[in-house]
């Protein structure tokens, strides 16, 4: 069963060529803004023979609401999602696109982007995605550039980050007042199909005890509220826009997740498609079942470095090394403090990943550093890193 990988607590410790967290590629040679989206095969199960999204584009054209559901690492996923997106447009209508990957709090950022006064990098830090979601940016660049080409606003469904966690650690019975206000106005527990589905991913994390699962199960919920509340006060606002809902297959599939929570606040018509690696997907899981054949992207470039407490501000601290990291080879070592990779400035993990993200295996990039000398001063240092 497909299920949202955000479920998974995050890695404490951040590396870059360590933990697969980190170990992501960099970024995508972009397309151009007025390309169509890379084609991709696109089956549809059940018998129908569909070589392309183009007639089920047609028979959902007049839906208000459209969910895409995904696979949060599978690039393929997000070439249909962009096609949907695409089709949808090139039919007329008016949209807007809402996505789980981006906190409310950053809408500002996200706004700033699309409306071209900040670029790629600052939008990147002003979100904080590196931090907040760290999935490989290039698995939604592509869908972001077609949005700010085309004008179609990008809606930051998902709660922050903060009360989620603090759910999952006290629950909500322990939330201040003040953290009881930030919740969405209802949650709905009364779903026994649901709590099966939480239920069945949970029994494969370790701790599974009641307390535990209750806490998991109110994440979730608190999850799927949140992003319908969000989506639904959107929709009112908005009466005339067309909604496209990215997220995790498992916030969709069944209906159970944001689809029913948000029809249950505004009366619209939606339809739910979902992408899927299942060789037997159950058809009943959305309205339309889709199975693209992988497309994988370029491997980014690495240093091979971990990262030790954030510095923000300061630069980055090394903290460890990979097997077979360029950096080590170039003579970094541990507890230096990463000042400059390449062009860009270090103030924290987030220049990191925006200085590698269009880098590739094979390249040399400069990387400056400030370590203790051995008469207790600094020195900055200079490296030149191949990446692996």
């Amino acid at each position: 069963m497909a299920f949202d990988r955000s479920l998974l607590p995050a890695a404490l410790a951040v590396s870059l060529g360590l933990l697969p967290v980190a170990a992501l590629p960099g970024a995508a040679p972009p397309a151009p803004a007025d390309s169509p989206p890379i084609d991709t095969p696109t089956g549809v199960p059940e018998g129908r023979d569909v070589a392309d999204l183009e007639p089920i584009l047609d028979a959902i054209v007049q839906c208000r609401v459209v969910f895409v559901g995904e696979n949060h690492d599978r690039f393929e996923d997000h070439l249909n999602q962009l096609k949907v997106i695409d089709g949808l447009r090139r039919r007329g209508k008016d949209l807007a696109i809402g996505m789980e990957f981006f906190q409310q709090s950053y809408q500002v950022a996200l706004d700033d982007y699309l409306a071209g006064t900040i670029e790629e990098p600052e939008f990147l830090r002003r979100s904080q995605y590196f931090d907040r979601w760290r999935f490989d940016y290039r698995l939604y660049r592509l869908i972001l550039r077609y949005a700010r080409e085309h004008r179609i606003p990008v809606i930051a469904l998902n709660l922050e980050s903060e009360l989620t966690r603090r759910v999952g650690e006290v629950g909500i019975a322990g939330l201040t007042k003040a953290e009881r206000a930030r919740l969405p106005a209802k949650i709905d527990r009364s779903d026994p199909a649901y709590q099966a589905r939480i239920k069945g991913v949970f029994a494969h994390h370790p701790g599974t005890d009641k307390k535990s699962f209750e806490r998991f199960m109110e994440v979730q919920l608190l999850w799927d509220e949140g992003m319908a509340e969000r989506a639904a006060r959107y929709l009112r606002a908005n009466p005339d826009k067309t909604l496209v809902v990215l997220a995790g297959g498992g916030h969709i599939e069944y209906g159970q997740g944001i689809p029913e929570r948000l029809l249950r606040r505004v009366k619209v018509t939606s339809a739910t498609l979902l992408n899927t690696a299942e060789p037997d997907p159950d058809p009943a899981a959305a309205d339309y079942l889709l199975t693209p054949q992988p497309v994988e992207l370029p491997p980014g470039g690495l240093l091979g470095i971990q990262l030790g407490e954030q510095s923000e501000g300061r630069g980055a601290r090394v903290q460890g090394f990979g097997a077979c990291s360029g950096a080590k080879a170039a003579g970094l070592q541990e507890g230096d403090l990463i000042l400059r990779i390449g062009d860009q400035p270090v103030a924290g993990y987030a220049d990191i990943r925006i200085a590698l993200l269009d880098s590739r295996p094979g390249q040399r990039l400069s990387v400056q550093v400030r370590r203790k000398g051995d008469c207790g001063g600094e020195e900055t240092l200079g490296f030149e890193v191949e990446l692996h």
